[in-house]
């Protein structure tokens, strides 16, 4: 397994930078691709391969502007992954970041934290 996944953000597709040895995730931009399901399958592929062997404390950090409806699914199976891994007794939680003012895109990371049980989310407004 590569220590490291790391796909540059374009205008329609978000920043992934994963990071095995820091236990750092983040997903960054806006997810808008015409695909979601091709865009994102190498990422979840990276994440199932990353939790059959999890760090001791593993953050996925979310701080999309947008996304549109067919990354949601993606969004969530991601999330999802991140739940078994606290299933599994090491930690992991989601950072949902959001701009000041975007009651939106709150809105839809407490959307994302009622559809799963054994996960923390913290919410940060960023300015």
């Amino acid at each position: 397994m590569e220590n490291s996944l790391r796909i540059k953000a374009t205008e329609d597709t978000p920043e992934v930078n994963f990071n095995k040895d820091s236990g750092e995730f983040s997903l960054s931009g806006r997810s808008l691709p015409e695909d979601a399901l091709e865009f994102y399958r190498p990422v979840k592929a990276w994440l199932k391969n990353y939790i059959t062997q999890p760090n001791n404390n593993s953050d996925l950090k979310i701080s999309l502007d947008y996304f549109n409806s067919s990354s949601v699914k993606q969004l969530l199976e991601m999330i999802l992954l991140f739940e078994e891994i606290a299933a599994s007794g090491k930690k992991a939680s989601i950072i949902w970041c959001f701009a000041d003012g975007d009651d939106l895109m709150e809105i839809k990371g407490r959307e994302f934290e009622s559809m799963v049980e054994n996960i923390p989310f913290e919410f940060r407004m960023i300015s």
